[in-house]
C-alpha cells in the first residue's frame, strides 16, 4: 500500500511539472519552423541555410549531452534541470536578434548546447522514482508534453507573429515571448522539484522507503552482471546500445522532418495566414497524443514491447510513403497526420526497453548517449530536406528516405534486449559492459564517460 501510494504521489507532482516543462521546450526548440518565410523576407534566410540552421542546433545538443548528465547526476536533478532550462530560455530569447545565417547558425547551435541533458535527464529521473513496470506509461504523460507542444505552439506562435511594433518584427516577438517565458518558469522548477526521493517532504517515510526499497531492488538485479563504471568508448562497443541509437535516430529523423516541413506542406494547402497554419498545424498531433497513451496502454497489458515500437514504426512508413506519393498537398497532409501517430508512439515506446537493459549506475551516461545520437536524426532530417527543396524544388526524395529509416527501425527492433546479458551470436562473447572481475576488457573509474 505504502509503495502504490508513493508512486501515485510521484506521479501526480513529478509528470504534470515535467509535462509542462517539456512542453516550453519543445516550443523553444521547434518555433522556427513557422518563421522560415519571415527568415527568408527578412533576413534573406533561404531553404537550405534554414534547414542547416534547424538541424545545427542536435549538434550542439549531441556534443554535451553526456557531460550535460554526467553533471546531473554530480549536482542534482533539482539544480541541474533548473539552470538547463534558464539557459535555454536566454538563448531562446536571444534568437531575436539574429540578423543574417551566420548568428542564425550560431544561436540554433548554442540553443541546442543550453538544452542539452534535458531529455535524458528527466529519463533518468524516472529511473530514480518509479518502478519498472510503471516507467512505461510514465514515459508516454512526459512524451505527450511534444504533441501538447505541437498543439500549442501553432495557434500560440501564430498569434504572436502577428504583433508588430516597438521597432521589432512578429518573429522576434515571438522569440523574446517564448524564451521569456521558460526563463520564468524555471523559478517555478526550483521549489517544486527534489533530486531524489529522500528529499521529498511530501512523501511519507514509509512511502519514501518502500520506494527506495523496491528501486533499489531492481537496480541490484539489473547491476550483477555490470560495472559500475564504463568509457564512452566501451559504450560504443556495445552492439546493443548501438542497436538503441540506430533505432532512436530513426524516429528522430521522421519526428522532425515532419515537424520542421510541416507548416510549409500547410501553406501549400491554401491562402492561410500565421494564426490559421499554426490551427491546421496542432491537428495531428493532437491525434498523437490519444495514440501514443492508448498504445502504451497496450504495451503494459499485453507486453513484448518489441512488437508494439515495431508496429508504430510500420505505421510511420506508411503514412510517409503515402505522403511522398500524394499528388496535392492535402492528401500529402492527411498521410502526415497517421504518420504522426506512429512516430510519436514509437518515441514513448521505445525508452523502457534500454531503460529495463541498462544498470542505473552507468545509465545516465547511457541514455544520454542514446538521445545525443538518436537525435541527430533532427540535423540530418532538416538540412537534407531544405537542400532537397532548394535544388530540386520537391522533398520527395526525403520523404522515401524516412519511410525506409523507420521500415529498417521496425526490423532491427526485434533485436534489442530488455535485459543484461552476453552478445547474441555465435563467437561474440560478452557485451563490454558486462564484462567484470579482472578481465581485460574491465574499465576503470577514471575513464569514466
Amino acid at each position: 500500500m505504502a509503495l502504490s501510494d508513493a508512486v501515485s504521489k510521484v506521479k501526480w507532482r513529478i509528470l504534470p511539472l515535467f509535462v509542462v516543462m517539456f512542453i516550453v521546450n519543445y516550443i523553444d526548440r521547434v518555433n522556427i519552423g513557422f518563421v522560415r518565410s519571415h527568415l527568408a523576407a527578412d533576413l534573406g534566410i533561404g531553404a537550405a541555410a534554414f534547414g542547416l540552421g534547424a538541424g545545427l542546433f542536435f549538434i550542439g545538443y549531441a556534443l554535451f549531452e553526456v557531460p550535460s548528465n554526467m553533471l546531473l547526476q554530480r549536482y542534482g536533478a533539482k539544480a541541474w534541470l533548473t539552470r538547463i532550462m534558464f539557459t535555454w530560455g536566454l538563448v531562446a530569447a536571444c534568437m531575436a536578434f539574429v540578423h543574417n545565417e551566420t548568428s542564425f547558425y550560431f544561436m540554433r547551435f548554442l540553443l541546442g548546447v543550453a538544452e542539452a541533458g534535458f531529455f535524458p535527464g528527466v529519463v533518468y529521473y524516472f529511473t530514480q522514482w518509479l518502478p519498472n513496470h510503471e516507467r512505461g506509461r510514465a514515459m508516454a504523460v512526459f512524451l505527450s508534453g511534444s504533441a501538447l507542444a505541437s498543439i500549442l505552439s501553432g495557434p500560440i506562435t501564430g498569434a504572436l507573429l502577428m504583433i508588430e511594433g516597438g521597432g521589432l518584427h512578429g518573429w522576434q516577438w515571438m522569440f523574446l515571448i517564448e524564451g521569456g517565458a521558460s526563463m520564468a518558469l524555471c523559478f517555478v522548477v526550483w521549489f517544486l522539484l527534489d533530486s531524489a526521493p529522500r528529499d521529498a517532504k511530501w512523501l511519507t517515510p514509509a512511502q519514501s522507503s518502500a520506494l527506495t526499497s523496491v528501486i533499489a531492488a531492481e537496480q541490484e538485479q539489473r547491476s550483477a552482471t555490470r560495472p559500475a563504471h564504463v568509457s564512452t568508448f566501451a559504450l560504443l562497443r556495445d552492439s546493443q546500445i548501438l542497436l538503441f541509437c540506430f533505432i532512436y535516430f530513426a524516429i528522430q529523423l521522421t519526428i522532425y522532418g515532419a515537424t520542421f516541413w510541416l507548416p510549409t506542406i500547410i501553406k501549400k494547402m491554401g491562402h492561410y495566414n500565421d494564426f490559421q497554419v499554426g490551427l491546421f498545424n496542432s491537428i495531428p498531433w493532437i491525434i498523437s497524443i490519444v495514440a501514443m497513451y492508448f498504445f502504451a496502454t497496450l504495451a503494459a497489458r499485453f507486453k513484448h514491447q518489441q512488437a508494439w515500437v515495431a508496429l508504430t514504426l510500420v505505421m510511420s512508413a506508411l503514412g510517409m510513403f503515402v505522403s511522398a506519393r500524394s499528388s496535392g498537398p492535402v492528401l500529402a497532409f492527411v498521410a502526415v497526420c497517421f504518420a504522426g501517430i506512429g512516430f510519436k508512439a514509437a518515441s514513448s515506446l521505445f525508452w523502457p526497453i534500454p531503460q529495463a537493459y541498462l544498470d542505473a549506475r552507468i545509465a545516465a551516461a547511457v541514455l544520454a548517449l542514446i538521445n545525443s545520437l538518436g537525435n541527430l536524426g533532427g540535423f540530418f532530417a532538416p538540412a537534407t530536406f531544405g537542400y532537397l527543396e532548394q535544388k530540386t524544388g520537391s522533398i520527395q526524395g526525403g520523404l522515401y528516405a524516412l519511410s525506409i529509416a523507420s521500415v529498417l527501425a521496425a526490423g532491427l527492433v526485434f533485436l534489442a534486449r530488455t535485459r543484461p546479458g552476453k552478445e547474441a551470436g555465435a563467437g561474440s562473447g560478452p557485451s563490454p559492459l558486462a564484462r567484470g572481475g579482472n578481465s581485460a576488457g574491465k574499465v576503470r573509474a577514471n575513464h569514466t564517460a
